[in-house]
């Protein structure tokens, strides 16, 4: 069984697919730039327990070597032209972005707006670690165009946050909200982790409670996942730590699932929930619709709706690389048409949408339908919460058969 994407802001898991075909290093991208944009901000006090991200631990984080990075990097990739490269959703992730501090920021949006032009009323957002929101900071983010907080809450326990490797501590999380709803924000979104350990004693219950208690109108929710480079896999690899059994997993998702949505939630992506109206996240919308989007720093990964690519994840190597005008691009692999119907199946049922269902491919859902996996709207299937724990079978008999 396998469930929501783990720690990803971005377009989650790989879908089941055939493999790509393998293209080289520096491969072209196309003429026209993308409306989506993702920055990643590597830097971070320290490494989380379970993290396997891009990052660069540094006490005192660089901004200007960082900054001048990303604009040799935007310069070099997408270079100024008689038409102007406007971006509809620009999304800073990492990493740690609120680490660049109010000032950091300022400057880092206006490198971005000197090379692509914002749409008015588009989205832009900042994740942030609690411990960084302050009035002062969220004032400034807010002055350079930050539209959107998503806050790395992770865990109410503070027994939990300490294990994680988290250096904030519950109440600093309410604060961080209270400040930036002081700042002017009134898009925020916290992130939840389920899964943990059963010795560490947290109470997932508890911990959607006080979810509920902070009134945000977005919340992403992402399961714990071992991944064998981090302290947690060490930990596991020994015998001092204990993964939560699949059993588990699936009881706090889909506690999670009915605590959210009865409160007003809406489920409409396997990991997230929003208010109901305009409070999705549109720049990760866009990655679950297949849309292309550009990508900028160390270990970001970039689509044009053909070919995905990814920088150097290393933050040293990706600035001498840029500052020496060479792509700081680590690969590349263009997406068979086995491929692309693949991603797009898997894509589309993550999402509340679902999947147009073909005439042919009735009789092979009908058993989800009826196991209370699958709902069917006209010719349209969705995956329930239930399903969605599911969710990489049934992408795959689809793109098998749609394969064909």
């Amino acid at each position: 069984m396998t469930g929501p994407a783990t720690t990803a802001a971005g377009p989650g898991a790989t879908p089941p697919a055939a493999p790509a075909e393998s293209v080289g290093p520096g491969a072209p991208d196309r003429a026209a730039a993308p409306r989506h944009l993702y920055v990643h901000v590597p830097f971070c006090a320290r490494r989380c327990s379970y993290c396997d991200f891009a990052i660069a631990v540094r006490r005192v984080t660089p901004v200007a070597d960082y900054v001048e990075a990303i604009r040799r990097e935007m310069a070099l990739r997408y270079p100024a032209g008689a038409a102007p490269w406007r971006v509809e959703t620009l999304y800073l992730g990492g990493g740690t972005p609120s680490a660049l501090g109010g000032a950091g920021v300022e400057r880092l949006m206006e490198t971005l707006r000197a090379g692509a032009t914002l749409d008015p009323g588009g989205e832009v957002t900042l994740e942030a670690n609690p411990d960084d929101v302050t009035q002062e900071s969220a004032a400034a983010w807010r002055g350079a165009g930050i539209t959107r907080l998503s806050i790395g809450a992770q865990s109410f326990d503070a027994a939990a946050l300490a294990w994680m490797h988290r250096t904030h501590s519950p109440a600093r999380i309410r604060a961080a909200v209270e400040a930036a709803r002081d700042a002017g924000f009134t898009r925020l979104s916290v992130d939840l982790i389920f899964a943990l350990p059963a010795s560490l004693g947290r109470s997932w219950a508890r911990d959607l409670e006080a979810a509920l208690g902070l009134g945000v109108d977005h919340i992403s929710l992402y399961g714990l996942t071992v991944e064998p480079t981090t302290a947690l896999g060490r930990w596991v690899a020994r015998g001092a730590v204990t993964e939560a059994p699949e059993e588990v997993y699936e009881v706090e998702y889909l506690a999670a699932h009915a605590a959210l949505a009865g409160a007003g939630y809406e489920h409409y992506e396997v990991s997230n929930f929003a208010r109901p109206g305009t409070m999705r996240a549109r720049h990760n919308s866009a990655y679950w619709s297949g849309a292309p989007y550009a990508a900028l720093g160390p270990g970001a990964h970039a689509f044009d709706g053909v070919e995905r690519r990814w920088n150097a994840a290393s933050y040293v190597e990706w600035r001498r690389r840029v500052l020496a005008g060479q792509d700081p691009v680590a690969g590349a692999e263009r997406l068979t048409p086995d491929n692309r119907v693949a991603e797009r199946v898997y894509l589309e049922l993550r999402t509340l949408s679902g999947t147009v269902l073909r005439e042919e491919e009735r009789a092979m859902v009908a058993p989800w339908v009826d196991a209370g996996w699958a709902r069917l709207d006209g010719d349209r299937l969705g995956l329930t919460a239930s399903g969605w724990l599911r969710l990489d079978a049934l992408a795959v008999a689809l793109a098998n058969v749609r394969s064909r």
